[in-house]
């Protein structure tokens, strides 16, 4: 539900921000610096949730998170004025963004070597559905004005809602209980050895910690210059009414549920690499559809085809899986939530300036660097991940390090001391 709620939180932002331009009289300035807040809402959510999450477990964080999605939601289902769109996108954001690692980390940490990877495919799938169904409710309320941005958020604050409810019965996470009580007894697992910030600068996990970085900063850079900005291009630019952009993504809808389907099925099998392969080619081409034949209805659906097969192969769900396997229990959400967070980060100030910048030189000149920055992307990942694609910490971090020095440290109130 956090990659569902974090989809449905920039996708229908994606539309609201049409509505707030004609109902609030939002400039392209005010449209780049919320749509900034909201993504750099979400950066700074992953790196302080992320933390959290290691230093005093999963589960008082998300649903912390959850609260505050919900909190975030209805003022912007109220919001008045540009003021208070503002707080709302940064608190949505907030709480997505420090939702995200500490949920998939209680995800891979239940599962086992020969699920991890479905179960957190399945987390991608509900990215999908996120985007889908705010897809179908924006295209129904596009012509209702603030009552249609309080429906689109009123969905928002609803699914955050019942996902707080249903969380009081989930538990915490075993391992990072046991991570905790063997680092507090000084028992020198890898586990419990691991879990200073400053271990992801050294070997073995700073080299994937900064190909993470590098690949999802430059490809989420690219999905969420799309998500957050693709309906402003259409009508602005390709002169199609925001209905029918909207409708128009349907067709992309099956092509995006088959294709995360397969990654489900091969996500624990060693021909997922030959397919993140395929996907990150695929990254690449679908910003040039409008490079070369500019914003047009045909050339919103086929871009919009091709992304949906990229991202199931080449995007958030292979990073997803490769974070969890390569970082030991105590820095597993550090690690995750610095990822999302540099990403994020790099995305929401991209987004302050991508009106401006589509105003100076146009959709060909940016879509044409989202290109670039993808192949960049994804050449970085393939480097390092060709040999790394099969590594899983999971296998390893519970073996002993006779030869380490760690001072015993004492476990949070009502956490390790209790579970111990």
């Amino acid at each position: 539900m956090a990659s569902y709620i974090d989809a449905a939180a920039i996708s229908g932002f994606a539309g609201a921000i049409v509505i707030f331009q004609t109902t609030l009289l939002f400039t392209a300035v005010q449209i780049g610096v919320t749509a900034g807040a909201l993504t750099g809402g979400i950066a700074l959510g992953a790196v302080t949730g992320g933390r959290l999450g290691d230093r005093y477990g999963r589960k008082p964080v998300f649903m912390a998170t959850m609260a505050t999605i919900v909190i975030g939601a209805v003022a912007l289902i109220f919001a008045p004025s540009f003021a208070v769109v503002l707080v709302g996108a940064a608190l949505v954001g907030l709480g997505a963004g420090a939702d995200l690692p500490v949920s998939l980390s209680t995800i891979a940490e239940a599962a086992d070597d020969g699920n991890r990877g479905k179960i957190l495919a399945l987390s991608q799938i509900l990215w999908v559905a996120g985007i889908i169904m705010n897809g179908v409710i924006t295209a129904l309320v596009a012509n209702l004005g603030r009552l249609g941005t309080a429906i689109i958020f009123g969905h928002l604050a609803v699914a955050a809602l019942v996902t707080l409810i249903a969380r009081f019965s989930i538990p915490e996470s075993a391992s990072w209980t046991s991570a905790r009580r063997e680092r507090a007894e000084g028992i020198l697992t890898v586990r419990a050895r691991k879990a200073g910030v400053r271990e992801l600068a050294r070997s073995p996990y700073a080299v994937p910690f900064a190909a993470l970085i590098v690949f999802y900063s430059l490809t989420n850079l690219a999905s969420n210059s799309v998500g957050q900005f693709g309906s402003f291009v259409a009508v602005n630019y390709g002169g199609i009414p925001l209905g029918v952009a909207t409708v128009a993504g349907l067709p992309i809808v099956p092509v995006a549920i088959a294709s995360s389907i397969v990654f489900l099925r091969i996500a624990d099998r060693p021909v997922r690499f030959a397919f993140f392969r395929v996907g990150a080619c695929l990254q690449v081409a679908s910003p040039l559809f409008y490079v070369f034949f500019g914003v047009q209805l045909w050339t919103l659906i086929a871009s919009g085809l091709v992304t949906a097969v990229a991202a199931a192969f080449a995007f958030e769900g292979i990073m997803k899986i490769w974070t969890q396997s390569s970082f030991p229990t105590l820095l597993r959400t550090t690690a995750q939530g610095s990822i999302i967070g540099v990403a994020r980060l790099v995305a929401a100030l991209f987004a302050v300036v991508t009106p401006i910048l589509l105003q100076a030189v146009g959709v060909r000149v940016v879509w044409g660097i989202l290109s670039l920055l993808c192949a960049v992307g994804g050449l970085w990942a393939w480097s390092v991940f060709r040999t790394r694609d099969r590594h899983s910490e999971f296998d390893t971090e519970t073996a002993t390090v006779p030869d380490a020095t760690v001072q015993p440290a004492t476990a949070p109130a009502g956490t390790a001391g209790s579970a111990a």
